[in-house]
């Protein structure tokens, strides 16, 4: 795609041109599936003390909710190659309605367990977000566009955490049995995908060109993808970011409640405070990586990653040892301020690693995320395992793995055509952004 054709800025009061649209419906979306996907995680202690679950049957909760979202981000990222992100999101957000509404259906562990695992596909909203936005915006402003969107799309999850014990709470107060509150409380967000899916398809367009068609599409883009060692990098990277991410939403009502003593509603909230982090802090780190390639080039982005990384181990470990409720808060915002900064670099590089393979790219770098997620729910169903001493072992590894960064090596024409872009864009390099064409 002509990069001229692409925004430039970041304009929020405008809803008429079609990046901006997408945009705006992009992270919506997210942020309602992400509302969806962990409505249930603050209403556990409730679920568990109904269902009469083991600690070894929440843990298979928690793993079957992203584990599914493997498998459904790398399908998605294909899609979105093939058929464009505007038919791919309305789909999965109309089919994807379907489980969180009908997860008021269960009866016992294992038609719980096959809802939770079914919620789980929504998660990959997240590839098509990141595709349309990479799609929408020019080089200069791509970093924070896409961290921006994922960001407010991803605190769907601290919203969530405070939301749905008041929701539920609320219908318990009409008079509603405890037994329906939390089955009724977890329709809302169901619907309100079902209809922003419709939505979805009426008010974006796939480029800024316009709508896809056929000749868009790139033949073995996704074996392309696969053959490509930096792409698995980013997935182990995005990994150690995003899936730590993942597993702190599923996880952190219930540490608050076991370790802390909270009740459901204020650890409900403490935990929620980490999820809306993501109304600034995915957004720096795209932002800052824009700014660290004006500087230093797409190497610049590559080792903010590994420093982002880095400190995300380090206040991991942190948050781990510490056993005072004001400390413990303020370590735990302390991670989740470089995991979210993490995430937000991580998809600042994803744009350049191969354009013509973006979707496929994007699903496998996403993927990574759900399986670091998925195999860090098994030490937390471990039983000779404390929880405290599974955060400390996460941490450790996401330290280690930060090294990763140093293979994410872009060769001497791709920093050459990166440069030209953006100088195509601005003249001054640090020069207010503008939109080309408007």
């Amino acid at each position: 795609m002509n990069v001229q054709n692409k925004a430039a800025a970041i304009r929020l009061g405008d809803f008429r041109s079609a990046p901006m649209r997408a945009f705006h419906m992009s992270w919506l979306a997210f942020f309602l599936c992400f509302f969806g996907w962990f409505g249930i995680a603050p209403l556990m202690p409730v679920v568990r003390s109904e269902l009469h679950l083991t600690k070894e049957q929440v843990g298979n909760s928690i793993i079957a909710s992203v584990a599914i979202t493997i498998l459904a981000r790398l399908l998605i990222g294909w899609l979105c190659d093939r058929i464009g992100p505007r038919r791919a999101y309305t789909w999965l957000l109309i089919l994807g309605s379907l489980p969180v509404i009908g997860i008021g259906l269960s009866r016992d562990y294992a038609t719980f367990l096959v809802f939770r695992l079914a919620i789980g596909a929504i998660g990959a909203s997240f590839v098509v977000t990141q595709y349309h936005t990479s799609v929408m915006f020019a080089p200069t402003v791509v970093g924070a566009a896409n961290a921006t969107a994922a960001g407010w799309g991803n605190l769907g999850g601290g919203v969530t955490q405070m939301v749905m014990p008041l929701l539920a709470g609320a219908i318990v107060g009409l008079g509603v049995s405890q037994w329906w509150g939390w089955r009724l409380a977890m329709a809302v967000p169901g619907v309100c995908l079902f209809f922003t899916g419709i939505a979805y398809y009426s008010l974006t367009q796939d480029t800024p060109e316009g709508d896809w068609n056929a000749s868009r599409s790139q033949t073995g883009a996704f074996l392309a993808a696969c053959r490509d060692r930096r792409v698995w990098a980013l997935a182990i990277l995005y990994g150690a970011c995003f899936g730590m991410e993942l597993t702190i939403d599923n996880v952190a009502a219930l540490y608050f409640v076991d370790y802390f003593h909270l009740t459901v509603k204020i650890a409900g909230l403490v935990a929620g405070s980490f999820g809306m982090m993501n109304l600034f802090a995915r957004a720096l780190g795209g932002i800052v990586s824009d700014r660290c390639s004006r500087r230093w080039g797409l190497r610049g982005r590559t080792m903010l990653l590994l420093s982002t990384i880095a400190a995300e181990g380090l206040a991991l470990m942190l948050f781990s040892q510490i056993r005072l409720l004001p400390l413990a808060i303020v370590s735990m915002m302390l991670a989740g301020l470089f995991v979210k900064m993490s995430n937000g670099a991580t998809y600042a590089v994803v744009p350049f690693v191969n354009p013509r393979a973006l979707g496929a790219v994007a699903g496998i770098v996403g993927a990574g995320g759900n399986l670091a997620a998925v195999l860090a729910g098994f030490l937390f169903k471990t039983a000779s395992l404390t929880w405290p001493q599974a955060f400390l072992i996460l941490g450790v590894l996401v330290c280690a793995s930060s090294v990763l960064a140093l293979l994410v090596r872009f060769p001497a024409t791709s920093e050459q055509t990166t440069r030209q872009d953006l100088k195509s864009m601005l003249a001054d390099p640090f020069a207010p952004a503008r939109v080309v064409g408007e």
